[in-house]
């Protein structure tokens, strides 16, 4: 059982543990033996709350298949164990992320100086703007 807050957890059973053989240049270990481990979730088959579900959805990013499926993988290591302990704690880092609701943003009314100086670097930039321009009597003969 996985303790993500003091109101939700996670059974076992629902997160889905594989071996697969790791990749990259630690001799000749990583090709021989399955030492990585794949954590799948199914998202909307979890006991999880609808909004963390969503939340954790757009966390996952690229760690979410179209199925709706979470894969956390573990292959920093040279062992299973070590691996397996890696990949727990990224996906109960996850499920933490996702189980605290962001806070709201408070809408602030800008002060005055801020409204006046905003105007004037707005009649700034029209002026030069303008002086760009060409006159009618210069445009009438061009």
């Amino acid at each position: 059982m996985i303790r993500i807050n003091d109101t939700i957890t996670l059974p076992d059973d629902q997160i889905e543990e594989r071996f697969v053989r790791s990749i990259g240049p630690r001799g000749e270990n990583p090709h021989k033996y399955a030492t990585a481990v794949e954590l799948r979730l199914d998202i909307e088959r979890s006991s999880l709350p609808a909004d963390v579900k969503q939340r954790l959805l757009a966390l996952g990013g690229r760690r979410v298949t179209t199925g709706g499926v979470l894969i956390v993988t573990g292959r920093k290591y040279s062992t299973q164990l070590r691996n397996r302990e890696a990949a727990r704690h990224t996906l109960v880092a996850l499920l933490r992320r996702a189980a605290t609701p962001p806070e709201g943003r408070l809408p602030m009314k800008p002060t005055t100086a801020i409204r006046e100086n905003r105007f004037a670097a707005k009649e700034r930039k029209s002026a030069l703007k303008q002086s760009r321009r060409k006159r009618r009597d210069e445009r009438a003969t061009d």
